[in-house]
């Protein structure tokens, strides 16, 4: 039997980031992952900047960084017109682009090689499914069997289901995702193909290289597009993807865009919108995240983005509890968060895919309406401007201690600006973060090994106070940098009962 103090079921981006935040704080994590090795295709290529931050956090965001494509325009045509230039804001002083483009396979091989950075290469069994798994009070035992038959029994204090839209994990606890999907399909299509674009997405409606349809792009590492068009009523999805059906759509629309070099087809599969959710993302001893919980329109680019949150909100409530500092009422706000979370992404990626993809006649109408218009009124571009993933408010939180908190802690350079600049983001990951204002009354707070106290001075840190100041001398932020109280003055007894009220049983006075 392998004991193991988590069991991470899938080992896509979500479930080896999960796995690589965990073994970070010490955790005898094991990922058990169907396939041989990492996924083909380009997946979910769109990765956000609260992502990149969460990678930052599981030590994988340098090689992502050095590969991936940033962005922040996109710009979108009706037929053959421009009729929208969108542009996501980009702070300069942020430490990541709003958006990154890169291949799914390579999210996953750079989580992983951050986690056996910490633990040992045994910690992944690859080619390796879930047949059973029963759970008791005081972990579960999960039955996994390896591709040549051999069967391994694991014991885990918890679980967390990370193995995609077809849930080995829900299915064994008889659970269903409750929402609605969509009729609409699209072909999704990576190629190879040299070209002087610059990274941004594009989107084509009724393009004369493909009238009546739908055209996606976007540029990837390696000189890969990703093209996603779609399918009209009534085709043969199964003949689609065919490629002598797909070529020639695809050599129309380069053709028709003016990109002329040599191209090949690398990959080819179909998909259509789901709006889907468990209704929670506890089961006991079993936690679900990213598409065995949700599956979000791609329309947004909130698929795998929210999957990132679910590991970043979950990784160090599970932390805490399994290294005793922590009670376990706080794993219950995972699920409170992170089910709100996806019930706000649904929403937007609902309006999104009735744009995309019109559910049915009047949906078309509506769409048709606001292209023709947007050709020659600008104020109507802002309809058919898809809203980008964003790291949702926590409404309702029980960890909202303040009238301030639930809100995802604004980015600011500690100190001032250079070379070695120090975001405020870099500190989150492994601890509570106290920033306090040191031009404002304040108590000495005392030394907590959960939390880093943060001294601000306006002289050094002016952007930190510009961002943070309206809010109280002390502001408190939770590792998975969300802020969950703040105080007008900074009392060490405020700290001591925010601590309490979350479930921290770790005090000051165990900091040997």
């Amino acid at each position: 039997m392998i004991n193991a103090q988590i069991l991470v079921v899938g080992g896509g981006p979500v479930g080896m980031t999960l796995a690589a935040l965990l073994a970070k704080r010490g955790i005898d994590v094991r990922v058990v992952e169907a396939d041989a090795g990492y996924c083909e295709g380009s997946r979910a290529t769109c990765v956000s900047r609260r992502s990149l931050e969460i990678m930052g956090w599981a030590d994988a965001v340098q090689a992502m960084m050095d590969k991936s494509l940033p962005w922040s325009d996109g710009r979108s045509f009706y037929r053959d017109q421009q009729v929208l230039h969108f542009q996501m804001p980009a702070d300069p002083t942020q430490r990541f682009a709003p958006m990154v483009n890169i291949q799914q396979y390579y999210v996953e091989e750079y989580a992983h090689k951050a986690l056996i950075s910490k633990a040992s290469e045994s910690s992944v069994l690859w080619n390796t499914r879930l047949q059973s798994l029963a759970q008791s009070d005081s972990g579960a035992i999960a039955t996994v069997v390896a591709a040549d038959g051999r069967e391994q029994t694991i014991h885990a204090d918890w679980v967390v289901a990370c193995d995609g839209g077809k849930s080995t994990v829900r299915e064994q606890l008889g659970l269903r995702l409750e929402g609605m999907q969509y009729d609409g399909r699209y072909v999704i299509v990576d190629i190879k193909q040299k070209t002087k674009r610059p990274t941004e997405r594009l989107a084509w409606f009724d393009p004369p290289s493909n009238p009546g349809s739908t055209i996606l792009m976007h540029r990837q590492p390696d000189d890969v597009w990703r093209i996603d068009y779609q399918l009209q009523d009534g085709e043969d999805p199964d003949e689609a993807i065919k490629p002598e059906n797909v070529l020639p759509r695809v050599q129309s629309h380069l053709s028709m865009i003016g990109e002329n070099e040599p191209w090949e087809v690398i990959w080819i599969a179909i998909y259509n919108a789901k709006c889907l959710t468990l209704p929670s993302y506890r089961t006991g001893r079993v936690f679900f995240a990213g598409d065995a919980a949700h599956l979000v329109p791609i329309f947004g680019v909130r698929g795998l983005n929210s999957g990132f949150d679910d590991a970043g909100n979950l990784a160090w409530k599970l932390a805490l509890v399994v290294q005793g500092k922590a009670e376990d009422k706080l794993l219950d706000s995972y699920s409170t968060e992170r089910v709100h979370a996806t019930h706000e992404n649904l929403r937007y990626g609902a309006k999104s895919t009735e744009f995309m993809s019109p559910p049915h006649h009047g949906f078309s109408l509506m769409r048709q309406a606001a292209l023709r218009l947007s050709t020659v009124d600008k104020d109507v571009s802002s309809l058919i401007n898809p809203r980008q993933s964003l790291p949702i408010e926590y409404v309702g939180s029980p960890l909202n201690l303040t009238e301030a908190a639930g809100m995802p802690a604004p980015e600011a350079i500690l100190g001032k600006a250079s070379t070695s600049t120090t975001h405020l983001s870099q500190c989150f990951g492994d601890a509570f973060t106290l920033l306090q204002l040191a031009d404002l009354d304040a108590d000495a707070i005392k030394p907590h090994p959960l939390v880093r106290v943060l001294v601000i001075k306006k002289s050094d840190a002016l952007q930190v106070y510009e961002r943070y100041a309206d809010k109280g001398a002390c502001v408190l932020i939770r590792p998975d940098g969300y802020i969950c109280a703040s105080w007008k003055i900074a009392r060490q007894v405020n700290l001591d009962m925010a601590l309490r009220s979350m479930g921290i049983t770790m005090g000051a006075q165990d900091a040997s």
